[in-house]
């Protein structure tokens, strides 16, 4: 069976030499599992042969061949290579055989043994690893190659030292700083070498980059040497070197030469005008020449992109042979005045090509005419090109049908994408709550050791990453307190989140292998993986989406139905001027089309222990006359039970539990198979419940159910509505009196703050700026009240409205509403509050349409303690509805002018403030205040004389 996912076999090429019945069938494995060339030969000749002309990645040999063996093979190309993975396998095996190959230098040795399938499995997976470990002996060879070059870099200093901080190796640019034999101070501590000036701060500040890298970190820092040819400031760096266990095996320092950009540095603060300007225009390098071209000025750190000091750059010629021909057309610069991210390259001093992104302005400074800020975007375009090849891998894994497919993807592409050969895939059994390891390279097993299952509770990393859905990366992960395996050697590692799948994790063996580059790699590899892993759910869940879209279009139609019904209901409700026409219209609607068969809306009765009907509909065949509906007791009908807990009651099988309660057999006798029960609540009052009967048991599902509850909480808000609108109209009132006993009003603290009296006798305003409520001030200066209000958060603000020394009238702004906003919602009314140190006496009017036990109610379970101290009947005055239509002709901003110059004594007689000092507590000008003062009176006395000219007549009478 041909293998689903790459390998380091596939693309290799295999020499097999012999004919023995193991090697014909290895020979057909490697055909037949792997893109892999192989090459066949039967003698040792023939097999050098292909070696000479052919590039070999393996060879496989039998120890029994024609005229000469498998060993005098191996002996044979170990004259000419000792990197070929040589592996030797026999039949024949013996301890002399193996001993033979082992001197010989073969890679690997196999005894053939039955059955003869399993050796020839175990030889593909010896194959594997031996291609595997010749690949990581060139990487280790061509790292040692890329030290060399960058040791006997002759453009900056490099020192070797061992891991106590003693030199070691030194390269020939460090010897050229010195004159001293660089030789003779080898094994001498680091920071005691004639590079260094004789003085403490200097070794002290090399001693501690040493101990730096000691510790397992990089290390930068600027020093002064005294060289050959005078005084140099370098900016020396260290980083330790690790072998694979993490042990600290050397340290590396080198050092860049930065004294012409610290001398350039200090002349360009010298000169205070270009020093701006460059600054406001610098990305990395900025470059100022004149309409020809010609160097007028050159940044310092030219070097940093370019490896040419300021005077090379001038030495080069013009800016066109820096940056080419035809940047920018001259034309448009000077119609424009500035050209941004005109992308260019530009070869260094080295011969490295730079990608640059060039900003050129217009500019007028010492000669200077046209200004280039040089930005090098090389990174950036190496970032773009491994974005391109990861999205070539990404193309694979949307092909994948299944999510362990996916998850061997991501480990076997791990290495081409990051450059890691540690990595796995854990996946998340919802059933288990575990991760379970799905897919895992090999370095990984070799590094880690096996991978266990993880609970998803987030103690480790793997799950933490996975429950806190947060990407964690490590330099060392043995640094992190959630490590569960401190034996591993994986040192830098990455835990990313796979969405709801899983956890992706790579790793190495080597400290700080994510830099910026990787990481965001990583973090695409995860993503790409997680769509593909998104998309193979989808595909599985389509079926049972299917399913579940009819069963939703059955529910869809149902609920066309019930909404229907309930636009119908509220549109009634909201045109209903009355509770009992709001009652019927309720009933009548929903067992209008049959759906429900008896519905009715009830309210408990004065001695709240039973529920007393009010309003019903449909087929209830004197259903109501054989029920007393308790609130109390065990197994009580429905509407009993939500009018007693205020909750949503269900039944959705009343022949259920037939013989629990008698309200039952009752209902069944009615075809009443499945009943809803639900509060009428607004504001925290309840106005009753509404209970709803079906002929068909589980006529009630959760969206119904749903629906259903929240024309409920329609409903009690219309009654609220009506109520209120009937205290506007009714001329019966009941005035009511309580104590209230909390220090918690704000009245309360703050009469005891500033001890004195504070009397409310209306005036509430809510506007987008706050809540304020004017209050009387008796027996305290207002000052002193003032001041006492510093210790209330409650209130926000207070304002000076009208007094004197012992009492006047004060606006507060409250961070919450004010007791009066509160009842009027309930449709009662705050008449007065007086409140001194102790406790608050509030006197509260309500129409009759509501109950004085539901206002009792509610502030009860507002305050601590709450007396009712009296209750008397009243009448009001006809004109109230007056007052109201007043009201909807003023804007919020019109009433608080009115209120706050009322309150300020504007419109008493003499009048004790001037307008401009309302004006002014308002934060308006008086023109403002005057124009709104006319507009208010104006639509007062057009009320009056349009509204009420009978009311008007009779009084003249």
């Amino acid at each position: 069976m041909t293998s689903t996912s790459k390998t380091i076999l596939d693309a290799s090429t295999i020499v097999v030499v012999g004919d023995t019945e193991w090697i014909e069938v290895y020979t057909a494995a490697l055909r037949e599992q792997f893109d892999v060339t192989v090459q066949t030969a039967s003698t040792v000749d023939t097999a050098s042969e292909l070696l000479q002309h052919t590039a070999v990645d393996c060879l496989v040999t039998d120890y029994r061949l024609p005229e000469q063996n498998g060993v005098d093979l191996v002996r044979h190309i170990r004259e000419t290579t000792t990197t070929l993975p040589v592996i030797l396998g026999t039949a024949d095996g013996s301890e002399t055989i193996a001993s033979e190959a082992i001197e010989a230098g073969v890679t690997d040795y196999i005894a053939v043994r039955d059955p003869l399938e399993e050796t020839v499995d175990d030889a593909l997976w010896r194959t594997e690893q031996a291609l595997r470990d010749a690949q990581r002996t060139d990487t280790q060879r061509e790292r040692a190659r890329q030290f060399d070059a960058t040791f006997h870099d002759t453009r900056s200093a490099t020192w070797v030292l061992d891991p106590d901080g003693t030199l070691t190796r030194v390269n020939q640019a460090a010897r050229d700083m010195i004159d001293a034999d660089a030789d003779a101070v080898v094994g001498d501590p680091f920071w005691t070498l004639p590079w260094w000036p004789d003085d403490t701060q200097t070794s002290d500040d090399v001693r501690q980059l040493v101990e730096t890298a000691r510790q397992g970190a990089f290390g930068h820092a600027v020093v002064t040497e005294d060289g050959v040819t005078g005084e140099r400031v370098l900016e020396l760096s260290v980083q330790p070197v690790t072998n694979e266990r993490g042990e600290l095996v050397s340290i590396i320092a080198d050092s860049v030469d930065i004294t012409d950009r610290v001398d350039l540095e200090r002349e360009l603060r010298q000169s205070e005008e270009l020093h701006r300007v460059t600054l406001n225009n610098m990305t990395d390098t900025v470059l100022m020449t004149d309409e020809d071209g010609e160097y007028t000025y050159v940044c310092p750190n030219v070097h940093f992109i370019f490896g040419y000091t300021a005077d090379e750059i001038r030495d080069l010629g013009t800016i066109k042979d820096l940056l080419g021909e035809d940047l920018f057309d001259r034309e448009e610069l000077a119609t424009e005045g500035v050209l941004k991210n005109i992308e260019t390259t530009a070869t260094d001093k080295a011969g490295r090509e730079h990608t640059l992104l060039v900003n050129v302005r217009e500019v007028d400074i010492q000669d200077g005419t046209v200004l280039y800020s040089c930005r090098d975007i090389t990174k950036r375009k190496q970032r773009e090109q491994a974005l391109a090849t990861l999205q070539e891998t990404a193309r694979d894994f949307l092909y994948a049908e299944t999510h362990q497919e996916i998850a061997q993807h991501i480990v076997d592409d791990t290495p081409d994408v990051l450059g890691l050969d540690a990595s796995a895939v854990y996946l998340f059994d919802t059933d288990a709550n575990h991760l379970q390891p799905a897919a895992h390279s090999q370095g990984m097993r070799e590094a880690h050791g096996p991978l266990p299952d993880v609970h998803a509770d987030g103690r480790d990393l793997v799950s933490h990453s996975f429950v806190e859905n947060e990407a964690l990366f490590f330099d060392d992960v043995h640094n992190s307190d959630r490590l569960t395996n401190p034996a591993t050697d994986i040192r830098s590692a990455a835990y990313i989140p796979l969405g709801n799948h899983g956890v992706f994790i790579a790793g190495s063996t080597a400290v700080g292998a994510f830099d910026d580059v990787t990481r965001e790699l990583a973090d695409l590899l995860a993503a790409t993986a997680e769509a593909a892993l998104d998309r193979v759910s989808r595909e599985s869940q389509l079926r049972e989406q299917d399913r579940e879209l009819q069963r939703q279009n059955d529910q869809l139609s149902t609920l066309n139905r019930i909404n229907e019904t309930i636009r119908e209901i509220d549109q009634a409700v909201v045109a209903a001027e009355t509770r009992e026409e709001i009652d019927h219209t309720v009933c009548e609607r929903l067992t209008a089309d049959g759906r429900f068969r008896f519905a009715w809306i009830g309210t408990r009765d004065d001695s709240e222990e039973a529920v007393t009907p009010r309003a019903w509909a449909g087929t209830g065949q004197g259903y109501l006359d054989t029920q007393s509906f308790a609130t109390s007791g065990a197994n009580v009908e429905p509407a009993g039970q939500t009018a007693d807990t205020g909750e949503v009651t269900h039944v959705s099988n009343v022949a259920a539990d037939l013989r629990a309660a008698p309200w039952r057999s009752d209902a069944i006798s009615r075809d009443l198979l499945s009943v809803l029960s639900v509060p009428l609540m607004y504001n925290d009052l309840s106005y009753g419940v509404l209970t709803v009967y079906a002929e068909t048991p589980d006529a009630f599902d959760e969206t119904v159910q749903t629906v259903l509850a929240e024309l409920g909480e329609t409903i009690a808000a219309a009654i609220s509505a009506s109520e209120r609108k009937q205290a506007l109209l009714t001329t019966s009132m009941t005035r009511v009196e309580y104590v209230i006993e909390d220090s918690s009003f704000v009245l309360t603290q703050l009469a005891a703050a500033a001890d004195c009296t504070l009397t409310y006798e209306g005036g509430v305003q809510q506007t987008a700026s706050g809540n304020y409520v004017f209050v009387t001030v008796d027996d305290a200066p207002l000052d002193t009240v003032v001041d006492a209000t510093d210790g209330l958060t409650v209130v926000e603000d207070v304002q000076q409205i009208r007094g004197g020394d012992t009492g006047g009238v004060l606006r507060l702004r409250l961070s919450e509403p004010f007791l009066a906003t509160e009842l009027a919602d309930h449709g009662a009314v705050l008449w007065n509050a007086t409140a001194t140190g102790g406790d608050t006496t509030v006197v509260v009017d309500l129409p009759s349409s509501v109950e004085v036990r539901h206002v009792t109610q509610f502030l009860t379970d507002k305050f601590n303690t709450v007396n009712l101290t009296s209750k008397q009947t009243r009448k009001q005055a006809s004109e109230h509805g007056f007052y109201a239509s007043v009201l909807d002709r003023l804007t919020d901003r019109q009433l608080e002018v009115l209120e706050t110059a009322y309150y300020s004594g504007f419109f008493e007689s003499p009048r004790k403030v001037t307008g401009e000092t309302v004006a002014d507590s308002l934060g308006i000008s008086p023109q403002a205040y005057y124009q709104h003062i006319r507009t208010a009176q104006r639509k007062l006395f057009g009320a009056l004389v349009d509204d009420h000219t009978p009311v008007a007549a009779q009084h003249a009478d």
